[in-house]
C-alpha cells in the first residue's frame, strides 16, 4: 500500500523534473519508466506538468527566485521541481487555484517531506498576491521573459536578428499533432473522409502532399487505421525530406541516421521495391524502425553501427542515395522537446558540427556518379546548416548543390531553412548535394 501512495501525478512530475534539471536525464527517458507506475488518471497531468514545466523552466525558476530567501538544497530538488509545478498550474492551466495549491502542497506528503509544506502553500499564495510586481520584473531580462537560456537567445539574435523573437515564441507553444497518410493504401483525401466519420476534426497541411493536421492530439490507438499502416505520426517539416531524393523504383538508397524511422518508413511508401539500408548507432532504437516497418508492411535492412564506421558495415556497393539526417541540437524541435533547453550547452555546437562534418566527408565517397545526397537537421543554427554544407562545397569540388523541384523551405545562399513555427511547422533543414 505504501507503493501505491508515492504514486500521484504532482509528486511523480517533480521526481521527473529534477531528474531532467539535475542529472541532464532526457524528459522522454524518464517519462517512459514513470508513466506505467501511474494510475491512468494521473498519467496524463503528469505528462502535462512535466512538458510544461521544462517549457517554461527559465521563466517559472526565475519567479521562484524571487519568492524564496534562499535556493534550496541539491538534496531537495524535487522540492524545487515541485514549487515550479505549483506555479505552472496556477499561470498556464485552467485547475481553480485553491486546487491547485492544495494539491501541490499534499505532494510534499507523498515525496516524504512535509517540512516543505509551509514552504510551498506559503510560495504560491504570495505569487498569487504579488503576481503582477513578479511578472514586471520578468520582463527585465531575456531568459526570463521568453523562457529560453541565454547563449540560446543570443545563437538566435546574432543568425536571424529579425526573426529571432518569432522563433522564441514558436518554440514556446505546444506542438500540433500531424499524420502522414501511407499513399500505398490511399490517399490524403479518403483518410480526411474516415476521419469525418470517426469525429476527429482535421484539414489538410497544405506545404505536403500527405500530411495532415489534427484540430486536437489524440491517442494514436483512435486513429482509423493506425495498427494497420494506413497512416503515421510525423511532423510537415519531416514529411517533405523524402520528396527532396527524387525516388524512383530500382534505387539503392542509405539512411544513415535513421532511428525512429519516420523517413525510412515514407522512403520506402514512395517507392516500396528500392533497398533501403536504414543505420543507427543503438541498438534499441532500432527495434522503433522494426516496429514502424513491420505495422506499415515495409521492408528495410536494419543495421546497429555507427554510420561514420563504414568499415564495420558497408559492403562495398556505392549507393543511388544517401540521407543523412544528422545529429544535431535540435534547437528547430524544442516546443517537441522543451528539455533541450536545460539539456544543450553553448559548447556543444561546436562539438556537434565536427560530428556532422566527419559523417558528410565519409559517407560522400559512397555515393555513386550523379548520385544524390540529402542533409538535413532539426536545427536552426547556421553553423549547422547552412555554414556547414558551404564548407563541404568548399572541401569537395566534384559536389554540386542542387535545388530542389519544390522549395521545402525558405531558400539560403546553401540549402532550405525552415525556421521554428513557419507554416506551424517544427524548425528544419534541408540540402541537396549531387555528384557531378
Amino acid at each position: 500500500m505504501a507503493r501505491q501512495q508515492k504514486q500521484s501525478a504532482r509528486a511523480s512530475a517533480a521526481r521527473v523534473i529534477a531528474e531532467v534539471v539535475q542529472k541532464k536525464h532526457s524528459l522522454n527517458a524518464v517519462l517512459n519508466t514513470t508513466l506505467p507506475l501511474l494510475p491512468e488518471n494521473e498519467r496524463s497531468l503528469c505528462q502535462q506538468l512535466c512538458y510544461g514545466v521544462l517549457r517554461w523552466h527559465p521563466q517559472l525558476d526565475a519567479i521562484s527566485q524571487q519568492l524564496l530567501s534562499k535556493s534550496l538544497k541539491a538534496k531537495d530538488a524535487d522540492i524545487a521541481a515541485l514549487l515550479l509545478c505549483g506555479l505552472y498550474q496556477l499561470r498556464e492551466l485552467r485547475i481553480p487555484s485553491h486546487a491547485a495549491i492544495s494539491e501541490t502542497v499534499n505532494a510534499t506528503k507523498t515525496l516524504g517531506k512535509q517540512w516543505a509544506k509551509g514552504l510551498i502553500n506559503a510560495s504560491l499564495r504570495n505569487y498569487q498576491r504579488q503576481q503582477e510586481e513578479i511578472d514586471n520584473k520578468l520582463q527585465q531580462t531575456d531568459s526570463a521573459r521568453y523562457a529560453h537560456p541565454d547563449w540560446l537567445i543570443e545563437s538566435f539574435k546574432q543568425d536571424w536578428p529579425d526573426s529571432w523573437q518569432a522563433i522564441l515564441n514558436a518554440s514556446n507553444k505546444q506542438p500540433p499533432m500531424m499524420l502522414r497518410v501511407n499513399q500505398q493504401k490511399g490517399t490524403r483525401q479518403d483518410y480526411l473522409s474516415r476521419l469525418v466519420e470517426a469525429e476527429i476534426p482535421a484539414n489538410e497541411v497544405s506545404v505536403t502532399a500527405e500530411g495532415i493536421l489534427l484540430e486536437k492530439p489524440c491517442d494514436v490507438y483512435q486513429l482509423p487505421g493506425f495498427t494497420e499502416g494506413d497512416v503515421s505520426v510525423q511532423d510537415g517539416a519531416a514529411q517533405q525530406v523524402a520528396n527532396l531524393l527524387d525516388l524512383k523504383s530500382g534505387l539503392r538508397i542509405l539512411d544513415a541516421c535513421a532511428a525512429p524511422g519516420g523517413k525510412t518508413c515514407h522512403i520506402l511508401e514512395h517507392a516500396p521495391n528500392n533497398e533501403v539500408i536504414a543505420l543507427d548507432i543503438a541498438a534499441n532504437r532500432l527495434l522503433q524502425i522494426e516496429q514502424n516497418t513491420e505495422r506499415l508492411n515495409l521492408n528495410a535492412t536494419l543495421i546497429a553501427s555507427d554510420a561514420a564506421d563504414i568499415d564495420k558495415w558497408w559492403d562495398g556497393t556505392h549507393f543511388d542515395r544517401i540521407l543523412i539526417d544528422a545529429p544535431c541540437s535540435g534547437t528547430g524541435v524544442i516546443r517537441r522537446h522543451p528539455d533541450i533547453k536545460l539539456l544543450r550547452r553553448a559548447d556543444d555546437i561546436d562539438s556537434l558540427a565536427e560530428q556532422q562534418a566527419h559523417l558528410l566527408n565519409t559517407l560522400w565517397p559512397l555515393l555513386k556518379a550523379d548520385g544524390l545526397l540529402v542533409y538535413t537537421t532539426c536545427s536552426a543554427l547556421k553553423q549547422e546548416n547552412e555554414l556547414q554544407i558551404n564548407h563541404f562545397l568548399q572541401q569537395h569540388p566534384e559536389a554540386e548543390e542542387i535545388e530542389a523541384a519544390t522549395a521545402p523551405a525558405q531558400r539560403r545562399p546553401f540549402g532550405y531553412q525552415r525556421l521554428p513555427g513557419d507554416d506551424d511547422l517544427d524548425g528544419f533543414y534541408y540540402a541537396c548535394l549531387r555528384h557531378r
